[in-house]
């Protein structure tokens, strides 16, 4: 049971960090973040390009933000192989125009990899924790029948 809650945590957290809606070099389209989400923007792309991205909301004031993560995080979907290139600042949950333009590439909004990384140390904690409590549990287990027998012969030479 441990390996296999260490296992879907690493699949659950990079599932749930691809990209969910991609579009072409030049689009516009309109996605739903959350800054709890932790929203990310992502790339494939065959070769290194520049980019620019740029995300709006309905109110031109809101405050957004386009950081580079502090750590390179990558992941491979089938063949494609995607790289976060900017983690989203947003100030509220809502609906954003996100676009971004780069030759050759191809775009997806998604979440950040890292920011997933509570169900990897669950699992981890599943893949160590089980066996513990399962010996635990023996040994438990073990001492309370060693004492009933030793409390049973004792009780059966006393007749």
């Amino acid at each position: 049971m441990g390996i296999v809650g260490f296992a879907g945590g690493i699949f659950s957290t990079i599932n749930e960090a691809a990209p969910t809606t991609t579009f072409a070099s030049g689009e516009t389209v309109r996605v739903e973040l959350d800054p709890a989400a932790k929203p990310a923007i992502w790339a494939a792309a065959d070769q290194a390009t520049n980019v620019e991205c740029q995300v709006q909301g309905a109110d031109p004031s809101q405050k957004i933000t386009l950081t580079q993560p502090g750590a390179s995080q990558t992941l491979t979907i089938g063949s494609t192989q995607w790289e976060m290139l900017f983690v989203v600042g947003v100030p509220s949950a809502g609906s954003y125009q996100v676009s971004c333009d780069g030759e050759g590439v191809r775009f997806g909004v998604g979440k950040e990899l890292i920011g997933g990384a509570e169900k990897i140390v669950g699992g981890v904690l599943l893949l160590l924790g089980l066996p513990v409590i399962g010996f635990l549990i023996a040994v438990v287990v073990t001492i309370v029948v060693l004492a009933k027998r030793s409390g049973a012969r004792k009780r059966q030479m006393m007749y």
